[in-house]
């Protein structure tokens, strides 16, 4: 048994069977951790306690343990827990110390969960390639030239690479499936509002939402039945049957060949398995969708960190003055002077996002979907340092708008939204499908992803991890 190859459901089962020990099974994701610490996953760790909590649960009979007992998660580092410090990737915070958990930590760790440390991310998630300037870049298990993704990246490295079964990530336009897209593992947005969104350093409360990230759609599925307070029971669904709204005009062109050869190459395996790919013309998005996503972040934000701050005593020009990354500094600025987002504007967003709702609501409804499937991101990692532009198809391109164009959409209208490995290009690089649901789909959602991962290959361990 390669303790490093469980996911989070076998981990949890061979721990309570005693086919693996808990001081064995953390001493190895411990040494997996070191091994690749220059992929720069983690911000702050206490390995010192892991493995004394280790000892302790093999000290536990196994029926009076919990659920998790034992099974170290790794979590974001701008969700609050009190046993090591919340930074958000800023120099302002990096020794600052909740005084209590985020209530989604709590539950994992009712659960039994064990806190595996606190990871990486693009600084105060205000980016998609977690090139962070005061934290250091997160690089890509895959390539570690190429970067994470983000704003999650340091979770999705940290499972992808073998240093834990699964990690919570928070996701505002991308944050979770971008990076699990990039690195090759599975990333979960669920519909907002459907978690406790207390203890989590905001960008937008809009728009945010903590989503759990894992190696495959089961163990993605089990942590949000916890996390909602949902059972866990996700019956198989076949895939005949099944219809997908495919939004290529949209969503697909302008894809790089390689990611779009990979999707395709899925969605054929979909078809011959009895699955309806539905054409779809989603043009009306592009009337609401603009004027959407970023008025909202940007106008809740100047709201929602100086809230934050508060719990310390900091005030908002201390935060700033330790912002380390360009392209932050530069957001950041904005809304401080004549370009801020104003009242008006983000009343006017608001009411766009529920016509961009309505949008989304109708076409699930007239075209009967279970899920709508595109690239979650149309290219595959770019390397690290390309902030302000990246190249697409032989075009350049602003880095940050190219890497959300497809996740954003349904971010902003508050849907779930999953992604799914489905491949790796010629340069090994992974490939995500995305699958979105209608509001309050979640669970239907997860099944019908689980049933698509069954149809297609498993995605290999990346080289050298």
């Amino acid at each position: 048994m390669d303790p490093l190859e469980l996911t989070l459901m076998k981990a949890a089962s061979a721990l309570r069977t005693r086919e693996l020990g808990h001081l064995e099974y953390v001493q190895a994701l411990l040494a997996q951790t070191d091994r690749l610490n220059p992929l720069n996953a983690w911000i702050s760790r206490d390995p010192e306690r892991l493995i004394e909590q280790a000892k302790a649960l093999d000290q536990v009979r196994p029926e009076y343990q919990k659920t998790l007992a034992g099974i170290p998660i790794a979590i974001k580092d701008n969700i609050d827990t009190t046993d090591l410090p919340t930074s958000g990737g800023t120099r302002a915070l990096l020794d600052a110390r909740p005084k209590r958990n985020a209530p989604v930590v709590d539950i994992l760790l009712q659960a039994g969960a064990l806190i595996a440390g606190k990871t990486n991310l693009h600084e105060l998630a205000l980016g998609g390639t977690n090139h962070n300037a005061v934290t250091g870049a997160c690089r890509n298990p895959w390539n570690p030239s190429r970067i994470s993704g983000g704003s999650s990246g340091g979770s999705a490295v940290a499972v992808a690479a073998r240093m834990v079964p699964a990690a919570l990530g928070t996701d505002t336009g991308a944050s979770v499936r971008l990076p699990a897209a990039l690195c090759g593992v599975v990333g979960f947005r669920p519909t907002t509002g459907r978690y406790p969104s207390e203890g989590i350093l905001h960008l937008s409360p809009t728009k945010d939402t903590v989503g759990p990230m894992a190696r495959n759609v089961a163990d993605v599925a089990w942590l949000d039945g916890l996390l909602a307070h949902e059972p866990c029971d996700s019956p198989h669904l076949s895939l005949k049957g099944l219809r997908l709204g495919l939004p290529r005009a949209d969503f697909f062109d302008g894809a790089d060949p390689e990611v779009l050869a990979a999707i395709e190459q899925s969605l054929q395996e979909l078809l011959r398995q009895g699955v309806a790919c539905v054409p779809l013309d989603v043009q009306e998005l592009n009337l609401h969708n603009p004027a959407t996503g970023s008025t909202l972040v940007m106008f809740e934000m100047m709201q929602s960190l100086p809230a934050y701050l508060r719990q310390y005593g900091m005030p908002m020009d201390a935060l700033l003055a330790g912002i380390g990354s360009p392209d932050v500094a530069q957001l950041l600025a904005r809304q401080l002077g004549a370009e801020r987002v104003t009242s008006a504007a983000y009343a006017a967003a608001r009411a766009r996002r529920l016509k961009l709702q309505a949008v989304y609501a109708r076409h699930f409804a007239d075209h009967r979907l279970d899920a709508l499937a595109f690239p979650t991101c149309r290219m595959t990692a770019p390397p690290i340092g390309q902030d302000d532009q990246v190249t697409l198809s032989g075009q350049q391109m602003s880095t940050f708008p190219t890497l959300i164009r497809n996740t954003d959409p349904g971010s902003n209208a508050g849907l779930p939204g999953i992604s799914i490995p489905v491949g790796l290009t010629a340069a090994g690089l992974p490939v995500g499908l995305e699958l979105d649901g209608a509001c309050g789909s979640d669970r239907h959602l997860l099944r019908v992803a689980a049933a698509i991962e069954r149809a297609l290959p498993p995605m290999p361990r990346p080289p050298g991890v």
